[in-house]
């Protein structure tokens, strides 16, 4: 099953990945105490951005990869029952190694 969104350029769709609810003592965190999620999962990346001579630079991260991004990075948009984060490449600040 593909992805019902494609990215134009160098922007990426990252599926939001929840933090734990509960904390180690076991309390549980209200909603309105919560951060925003800062790790997600690629789930469609476009084509690159492009040098000024045509030529497209790769991106950077592939579909599948868990990544770090800023509080604030990115658009939140609904597609289907998901809610996904659409951003710029540049706005991921890593990779999570498995």
């Amino acid at each position: 099953m593909s992805f019902p969104f494609i990215p134009l350029h160098d922007k990426v769709a990252v599926l939001p990945i929840e933090e734990e609810t509960k904390t180690s003592g076991g309390i549980i965190i209200p909603d309105s105490a919560k951060e925003k999620p800062m790790r997600g999962k690629i789930m469609a990346i476009g084509e690159g951005s492009r040098k000024d001579n045509g030529e497209i630079i790769p991106m950077q991260v592939k579909v599948g990869d868990v990544v770090l991004y800023g509080k604030w990075g990115g658009t939140e948009v609904k597609i289907g029952s998901d809610t996904i984060m659409v951003m710029k490449e540049s706005d991921i600040l890593g990779k999570i190694k498995n």
